[in-house]
């Protein structure tokens, strides 16, 4: 009986170990695609502040032309 309980935890043992470096291998797998979603995410913040300041910068262009125009008439 004593050896059978013995064969059971040893069995048990190596199951559990099997389970444990999976999950590791698991969690270093996620630990990549993590790192790599983080450094996506650094590059479209970044890409977004540039359109912003395009954007920011059109815009004042485009109320310069407005104002120029606006002048323009009033003056006509």
């Amino acid at each position: 009986m004593l050896d059978t309980t013995l064969e059971q935890l040893e069995h048990l043992v190596a199951e559990l170990l099997q389970q444990n470096q999976q999950l590791a291998a698991d969690n270093a797998q996620l630990h990549e695609r993590l790192g790599k979603a983080s450094e996506d995410n650094d590059a479209l913040q970044l890409q977004l502040m540039e359109q912003e300041e395009k954007h920011n910068a059109t815009a004042v262009r485009l109320q310069a032309l407005v104002r120029r125009v606006s002048e323009s008439r009033a003056s006509a």
